[in-house]
């Protein structure tokens, strides 16, 4: 059944869903959750936190309300760690001014932490995926390749460098970055994350009258994702998005492998990805800055030709 107060459903593969409950008021609803991907619990309950809340930023609403999902092997495994990975996500939650309401929890063979998060907005204020216009400058505001270093995590490969810096990107909140949007006024944004850059750029570009064009060299990633690339320690998840999403690419200048190879990495808790008007740059700049966020990069353009294409050059 057709529902008028359903302002953004299933149907656009959007961030999250908005519900209208009066003219000047919507509801946002999202869920995420998944297995360990580091192994200190507390930052492992704080990037599962910042992953949930990361949907509700990208439509540029507020959270207001979280419920806990958990799984866990009570018979083998130390309730100190459950208390850990909970102590992470509520303290997330506390920097998101986000109020833990209850949960659910189930016992399995397998750690598993997320929540679902309630947040509010303007119904006439809402952004989404498909809202890119002609013109518009495409702004990244974290680096990628956490699949990537992630994936050299559990084989036991990365160093204490490179797990610091993907810990605590992976916990950072995109509040910041998603308040500068709303200060200057933006035409789209998602934020990146199991689909990878190009996944997700394929969203936006779908069933519309524009393509986008990516200036791969101005990507920014990990630099140890390179060499963890290079090295062939890659999830599964990349080579599934190449198969999948590699047919809304056109590559118009070669590229090392390990660019393919990060652009394509399924993210977690990734940056968000901005589509906003090109007078309005560099003010979009200024105020991420003012917010420290300081590793957004300008990756692209919005174009007219050719339509339904990412064009990496």
């Amino acid at each position: 059944m057709d529902d008028p107060n359903l302002i953004v459903g299933f149907e656009r593969s959007d961030d999250a869903g908005v519900y209208k409950l009066s003219e000047d008021l919507a509801i946002i609803q999202t869920v995420d959750f998944f297995t360990p991907i580091v192994d200190d619990p507390y930052w492992f309950g704080q990037i599962a936190a910042a992953n949930a809340l990361s949907d509700v930023y990208a439509m540029g609403g507020t959270p207001l309300t979280a419920m806990n999902l958990v799984c866990f092997p009570i018979k083998t495994m130390d309730i100190e760690i459950l208390k850990e990975i909970l102590r992470g996500g509520l303290d997330k939650l506390k920097e998101a001014e986000t109020t833990l309401v209850g949960g659910h929890s189930i016992e399995d063979s397998e750690i598993k932490y997320g929540l679902s998060i309630n947040g509010i907005i303007h119904p006439n204020k809402i952004l989404t995926n498909s809202g890119a216009k002609v013109g518009d400058v495409l702004v990244l505001t974290k680096p990628l390749g956490t699949g990537i270093i992630n994936t050299a995590i559990k084989g036991g490969m990365a160093n204490d460098k490179a797990i610091n810096k993907v810990t605590e990107s992976m916990a950072t909140l995109n509040k910041n970055a998603s308040l500068a949007m709303l200060e200057v006024g933006v035409s789209a944004c998602t934020d990146i994350t199991g689909f990878g850059l190009i996944g997700h750029l394929s969203e936006m570009i779908r069933e519309n009258d524009f393509g986008m064009v990516i200036h791969t060299q101005k990507v920014p990633y990990f630099q140890e994702a390179r060499e963890y690339a290079q090295k062939g320690l890659m999830p599964a998840g990349t080579f599934r998005n190449k198969e999948f999403f590699s047919k809304w690419v056109d590559i118009t200048s070669p590229m090392p492998p390990f660019i393919s190879d990060i652009l394509f990495d399924p993210q977690t808790s990734g940056g968000l990805l901005i589509s906003v008007p090109g007078d309005k740059v560099d003010v979009l700049f200024n105020r991420l800055k003012k917010n420290n966020v300081n590793d957004a990069a300008i990756i692209g353009e919005v174009i007219k030709e050719p339509k339904e294409r990412i064009v990496l050059k």
